[in-house]
């Protein structure tokens, strides 16, 4: 497991050796942002992973409500007076 986790470092830290070229990324009203181009990727990612865990966060508080629901709300004490036999097969 090390050697895999020390191949996908040396792997990173290669790509970020060979991308120190500087780019510009042009923003609105002639905006513009020098930084080297691992930088400019690093950024990126970062960003889209922030958004993506923003956009998922009320399903899963939503999931986590419906999991956390108090265990009285989810078994009645009493049995239902007419209840549904269990089908087995297909």
């Amino acid at each position: 497991m090390w050697l895999l986790k020390a191949a996908i470092f040396f792997t990173l830290f290669a790509f970020a050796l060979n991308n120190q070229q500087t780019v510009a990324v042009h923003f609105f009203f002639g905006t513009l942002w020098q930084a080297p181009l691992v930088l400019v990727v690093l950024v990126t990612f970062a960003c889209g992973l922030s958004m993506g865990i923003l956009v998922m966060m009320p399903r899963w508080w939503k999931k986590r409500k419906t999991t956390l629901a108090p265990a009285s709300a989810a078994m009645p004490d009493e049995p239902e007076n007419n209840p549904v036999p269990l089908q087995h097969g297909i």
